[in-house]
């Protein structure tokens, strides 16, 4: 749910940036931090135990229009990838306006990325986050890689809800601020509906196309056949690519400032002990950033 300061006249959106370990969640935020014009975003945070990290950040976009007379900031986070975390991994979905699923491209990887979808099921559920409603982006990451998991295969067995999706190399900034643009731009509504307090319609979907647990290969047949998806056909990723534009039309454009000079900015670091402090934390650093410090 988004932070409202309504002294300031600020709304603080929370987008999480999640899937397994290493995928490239933290490349995708520490090339939106760095590449970005420093007055355009907060400082960067790292939220340390002795065995993992979240970072957070606020960031202020240009133009995403104002919502009633609030300014709409937002604030990204990643969670830790590794399976062992799942706890955290929950309590950094706490609140969330918006999931970015960061998938790892990579072939043998394919179990991975389905054991983190079927995390994030979970962990929606437990904080009580439908996963069939909640603003949702894929985005299919190391593409530049060889032997890779066909998109065709991503969407069968991840996205049967037919979310939008992007191809991107975060580690060389492609498809990154995309992948942020397309997420901003699905929040926005929904977080407008209920400030304004109208009802939004979001149109349900069929029985095909709703939101299934990720299936998983038990037999090597099994991921043969799921890698061996016959490529579309000529003309079906440009007809996919219209759909998704016409789709767009009489939503809000929401712009960031364009991609700078990287400069090394220093990262604050907060050591906490637990994953309560880990929640509180995280909650406190919602409510304030960006809502105090910035109101261009």
């Amino acid at each position: 749910m988004a932070y409202v300061n309504y002294v300031t006249k600020n709304i603080a959106i929370k987008i999480v940036y999640y899937g397994p370990g290493l995928s490239g969640k933290t490349t995708n935020l520490r090339y939106i931090y760095f590449k970005l014009e420093p007055a355009y975003r907060g400082e960067l945070v790292c939220l340390e135990t002795e065995a993992e990290r979240t970072f957070f950040f606020d960031l202020l976009p240009i133009k995403a229009g104002l919502i009633k007379d609030f300014k709409v900031h937002f604030q990204l986070l990643t969670v830790p990838g590794q399976v062992f975390y799942e706890a955290s991994r929950k309590s950094v979905l706490k609140g969330a306006d918006g999931i970015v699923f960061v998938a790892d491209s990579q072939l043998p990887l394919l179990e991975a990325n389905i054991e983190s979808f079927d995390s994030l099921r979970r962990n929606c559920l437990a904080q009580n986050i439908d996963l069939n409603q909640i603003p949702l982006v894929f985005q299919y990451n190391k593409r530049d890689l060889p032997n890779l998991i066909p998109i065709e295969t991503f969407n069968r067995i991840l996205n049967p809800r037919q979310a939008p999706y992007i191809e991107a190399e975060a580690i060389n900034g492609r498809g990154v601020l995309e992948t942020l643009k397309e997420i901003a731009r699905l929040t926005v509504p929904v977080v407008k509906a209920k400030v304004l307090g109208e009802e939004m319609v979001i149109r349900q979907p069929d029985e095909s196309q709703k939101l299934r647990p990720a299936e998983m290969l038990n037999s090597r047949g099994e991921a043969r056949e799921a890698k061996e998806v016959p490529l579309r056909k000529k003309g079906e990723r440009k007809h996919e690519e219209k759909k998704r534009e016409e789709r767009k039309s009489g939503e809000p454009e929401i712009e960031f400032v364009k991609p700078g000079d990287e400069a090394p900015f220093p990262t604050t670091k907060i050591r906490v002990q637990s994953i309560e402090d880990i929640e509180e934390e995280i909650e406190r650093l919602s409510k304030e950033f960006g809502l105090t410090k910035k109101n261009k």
